[in-house]
């Protein structure tokens, strides 16, 4: 099962690091894959989830870009990701389901069964996720 932590959470929500650099490296050192959410504004590069933070470059998701999967917050970034290869993106809001660029079914939480799905935060609803290719959660540590 792939398991993704969510904006580099392990261990439960703490918003105050989210999408940090730093946080999300040390995720990634723990073994997990990590979700992130990106902006692009004025042709910078920004991790955030509400709002762009953290300035990021090119070759910054160039060293992790196997364990990202990226999130992209405003059109201007995923415009930016259809343009090079490589990144495993996607776009959605409330959407039962999206194909993220790699042909993974990203879902949408509360929203399982879905096979070979990623099921995103499964523990708000209790979702079934025994048919799910991957879980990403903000408790990630728990599906070890």
């Amino acid at each position: 099962m792939i398991l993704i932590s969510h904006r580099g959470n392990t261990d439960g929500k703490h918003e105050s690091y989210e999408n940090e650099p730093n946080y999300v490296d040390k995720a990634i050192d723990e073994g997990f894959d990590v979700e992130i959410d990106i902006w692009m504004v004025e042709g910078i590069l920004f991790l955030g989830h509400d709002k762009p933070q953290y300035g990021i470059s090119q070759d910054w998701l160039n060293k992790r870009y196997e364990r990202l999967w990226i999130h992209c917050k405003n059109v201007e970034a995923m415009e930016w990701f259809n343009m090079i290869e490589g990144f495993n993106y996607f776009w959605h809001q409330e959407d039962t389901v999206t194909l993220t660029s790699f042909n993974h079914i990203w879902a949408y939480p509360g929203k399982q069964p879905i096979k070979n799905s990623i099921a995103v935060m499964p523990e708000i609803y209790n979702d079934d996720i025994l048919y799910c290719k991957g879980v990403c959660s903000d408790y990630i540590k728990n599906y070890k």
